[in-house]
C-alpha cells in the first residue's frame, strides 16, 4: 500500500470577459451551453441539490470521473458546488468550488474560488490550478466566438 497524504489548499483565479454577467453564467448553467467548453456531462441537473456526474478521458488513458453536486445557485450572481474527482478507482480530491459573477464596465469579472484536499499524490493543487486556468480560457475562447 503507498503512503497516504491530503495536501489541503484554496487557489483563485479572476477571469475578466466581455459579455454580460447573465451570459456568462448561462455557459454554466446548461448542458450543451457547458460542454462547449468543459467535458460534456453525463448526467447534468442544474438546481441546488442536483448532479452534475461526467466519466471520461483520453484514448487510451486513465478514466476519470468528475461527480458534483449543487450547493448553492444564485441566479446571475453565483454557484457553489462541492465535487469529488477520481482516476479510475483512486479518490484524488474533494473540492468546494464558488464561482461568482460580478458586473463590471466591460463585461463580468469572474471570480473562482477552490478549497480542496488533495489526495495521496494523486493531484496537486498546482496542476489543478494549472487545469482551471486553461478551463476558463476555453470558456472565453468560446464566449467570444458566439
Amino acid at each position: 500500500m503507498s503512503e497516504r497524504s491530503a495536501k489541503h489548499s484554496t487557489f483563485v483565479i479572476e477571469k475578466n470577459y466581455k459579455h454580460s454577467p447573465a451570459r456568462v453564467f448561462a455557459a454554466w448553467a446548461g448542458q450543451a451551453a457547458k460542454a462547449s467548453w468543459f467535458p460534456k456531462a453525463d448526467e447534468f441537473d442544474f438546481r441546488v441539490g442536483g448532479r452534475e456526474f461526467n466519466r471520461g478521458g483520453p484514448p487510451g488513458g486513465p478514466v476519470y470521473i468528475f461527480d458534483a453536486c449543487y450547493q448553492e445557485i444564485v441566479q446571475n450572481s453565483r454557484i457553489v458546488y462541492s465535487y469529488t474527482l477520481d482516476v479510475e478507482d483512486k479518490r484524488m480530491s474533494v473540492s468546494v468550488t464558488t464561482v461568482e459573477f460580478e458586473s463590471v464596465e466591460d463585461g463580468t469579472r469572474l471570480i473562482y474560488t477552490e478549497q480542496g484536499v488533495f489526495l495521496d499524490g494523486l493531484d496537486t493543487p498546482e496542476q489543478r490550478e494549472h487545469g482551471t486556468n486553461v478551463m476558463l480560457d476555453r470558456l472565453g475562447e468560446v464566449l467570444d466566438s458566439q
